[in-house]
């Protein structure tokens, strides 16, 4: 069974809600303006509140949070209602929680617990890049573009039509909540490492820094807007790309890659009002990289998170930009025709032309 609701939550008469066993799956984006509390208070308050999923690390840390549950705690609940924000791309810690869970229930069968999700805006907005994961990727790396363009809603939606779910799927619009009419979607940091409103803009191709020798701004308070290393020196012929401005600049990590160290680098400055396309100039910087300094590296974490033997092959120096460019042009096409079949709202995932 699959909804799409326009009532929000605390409104829904289900019997599951009212009376049943309630788990909530959370993060700190659950917090209702309105209410002035948290989505679990309703079930709380209710009496109904058996299981409670929190990130594992505090909502500003300098670790990967997520969302941790084990089968045993999914046993005996009527319902499971979920509440994050996604930040748009396919590698999002707690989205990624929230599709090892939805998989998880699968293998209840008949006793799997019908599934509410409050959905949120996209602070990605529609706007698609990148490619699917090619065959052999981890099991729970879905099966969408770099920068997927869709709802949590949405992606729970197909996810559950890939993993062929039975259990009940119930999404809340994301137009129903006071969050999603009083605050921007990045008001409340999605994840510690996405601190600022342009984070989500620029993670998409920002997070294949992870795993190379260039530190993405980890352990700064601009992640992903800033990107160096110590053995980095200053040049104008760096990569430059429609919708953003390179500025070189320094920086000093408190934590992670380098910390402590003075990084020598660029601060990617978005334009107002333009569309930047971060994977391409990401894949661009990468490839200039690898021809300039000898320090560079590429290792097994950025590739992984890539999943793409044609990136990889130009990564690798083995082909022209103008043709990944043109194999990441098809893969969005692909997407989107694939994607617009899941979407709940009036406007549905693009490209930047």
């Amino acid at each position: 069974m699959f909804s799409f609701r326009t009532t929000p939550i605390e409104d829904q008469l289900d019997k599951a809600l009212m009376n049943g066993n309630v788990g909530v799956f959370c993060s700190q984006n659950c917090w209702d303006p309105a209410r002035g509390g948290y989505l679990y208070d309703i079930f709380r308050q209710r009496g109904n509140l058996k299981a409670l999923f929190l990130p594992n690390e505090p909502e500003l840390s300098e670790w990967e949070s997520h969302i941790e549950f084990d089968i045993d705690h999914l046993a005996g609940l009527n319902a499971i209602v979920v509440e994050i924000q996604d930040c748009g791309t396919r590698y999002s810690s707690h989205t990624l929680d929230v599709l090892r869970l939805m998989t998880a229930m699968n293998t209840l069968g008949e006793e799997a617990p019908a599934l509410y999700i409050v959905d949120h805006v996209n602070p990605s907005g529609r706007i698609v890049e990148g490619t699917m994961p090619a065959l052999g990727a981890d099991m729970f790396t879905p099966k969408v573009a770099h920068r997927h363009g869709l709802t949590l809603g949405e992606l729970c939606n197909l996810y559950h039509n890939e993993i062929g779910a039975t259990y009940a799927l119930h999404i809340i619009s994301a137009g129903l909540s006071a969050a999603g009419r009083v605050l921007m979607p990045w008001s409340i940091p999605p994840q510690g490492n996405l601190p600022g409103m342009f984070s989500s803009q620029l993670y998409s191709g920002g997070a294949f820094w992870e795993g190379t020798s260039v530190t993405p701004g980890i352990g700064t308070a601009r992640p992903y807007e800033y990107i160096g290393a110590p053995w980095l020196t200053p040049r104008q012929d760096i990569p430059q790309a429609e919708g953003a401005v390179l500025r070189s600049c320094t920086f000093s990590p408190a934590f992670g890659k380098y910390a402590g160290e003075k990084c020598f680098g660029w601060q990617i400055i978005l334009v107002p009002g333009e569309e930047y396309h971060s994977i391409l100039h990401t894949l661009q910087m990468m490839d200039f990289f690898r021809q300039h300094y000898s320090m560079f590296t590429i290792g097994e974490e950025a590739l992984a998170r890539i999943a793409d033997p044609v990136i990889e092959a130009f990564l690798k120096g083995e082909i022209t930009f103008d043709i990944v460019r043109e194999h990441i042009k098809l893969e969005e096409q692909k997407w989107i025709r694939k994607a617009k079949r899941y979407v709940l709202y009036d406007d549905s995932p693009c490209r930047i032309k």
